[in-house]
């Protein structure tokens, strides 16, 4: 009984035989892939991470405004007396309270150290305005607070919000510039191997023309295996950089600075996206290059 025949390759298969299985080609697209791949988990990362710190500190900021009392020792008292009232009769706040000496010898402390004598300094008074939805109007309550208590100033945070909002706009553009440049830098190299690789097949090339096969033929066996070595190098590449930012200290550790570094929820699968995208520019990188340098070898 004679054995079932052996399937036979498919044109892929076959083609892709075409190139050399290892050499300096192999593991160099192979350990760029994997290396920007893991750069461009960073750069995503830190990117969306300082983002959301960017948003959350400016809604923090946008929910509070702070009001500034400098007058007379004796009109002090009598002052925020008036600016209590005023802001216990304004529609839009949700809640206010004065700061009192200890929570702003408590404010000052890491700057000054627990003995300072606010009693005897020129401090201005405080008082904290929390806004509720929908806010308040803030020129109306400047306008009172100059009528009722002259020494007063509100501040809305909105010098603060202004450079955070800007802060987080270049933060993404930048994080997304920075892959921008990494795909390129990735794309670069591949080429180069991609064009050294065919150089070092010229006598294999020559052979197949001759024995008719096209230039198609023998682009796709260039391009299916780079686009493979690409795309399980950068298979690596994102579990190394998942890894190495799932290990990141915790905002506990870093005492509270670096809350919210790294994905959240559904962010974790985002560097899923990397690899497909660094096989598709192996593909146009390689299939680009392997045409260039048969049109030159014609």
């Amino acid at each position: 009984m004679k054995p079932p025949a052996a399937k036979p390759a498919s044109p892929s298969t076959r083609a892709i035989r075409v190139v050399p299985s290892s050499g300096p080609t192999a593991w160099l697209t192979s350990f760029t892939a994997a290396a920007m791949t893991f750069l461009c988990v960073f750069a995503l990362a830190l990117s969306l991470a300082s983002g959301r710190l960017a948003d959350r500190w400016s809604d923090a900021l946008a929910r509070t405004a702070t009001i500034r009392l400098s007058a007379p020792a004796e009109q002090v008292q009598v002052q925020t007396d008036a600016i209590l009232l005023v802001l216990s009769t304004t529609p839009g706040i949700a809640s206010y309270q004065a700061i009192d000496d200890d929570d702003t010898r408590a404010l000052l402390e890491p700057w000054f150290g627990p003995d300072l004598p606010i009693e005897s300094l020129p401090i201005p008074r405080l008082f904290e305005v929390v806004e509720a939805v929908p806010g308040y109007d803030s020129e109306g309550l400047r306008n009172r607070l100059t009528a009722e208590a002259p020494g007063a100033i509100l501040d809305d945070h909105t010098r603060w919000r202004r450079p955070l909002a800007e802060a987080a706009a270049r933060l993404r553009f930048l994080g997304l510039l920075s892959i921008a440049l990494i795909g390129a830098t990735m794309a670069a190299m591949i080429t180069l191997a991609a064009r050294a690789a065919l150089a070092t097949n010229i006598e294999v090339i020559r052979v197949l023309r001759l024995v008719g096969a096209k230039d198609s033929y023998i682009a796709r066996a260039f391009v299916r295996r780079f686009t493979l070595r690409a795309f399980g190098g950068a298979m690596v590449g994102a579990a190394a950089g998942l890894a190495g930012v799932a290990a990141l200290p915790a905002a506990d550790a870093a005492g509270g600075f670096l809350t919210g570094l790294g994905f959240t929820g559904a962010g974790w699968l985002w560097p899923m996206a990397l690899p497909p995208i660094a096989a598709l520019v192996a593909f146009v990188a390689t299939r680009r290059a392997a045409f260039q340098k048969l049109r030159e070898l014609t």
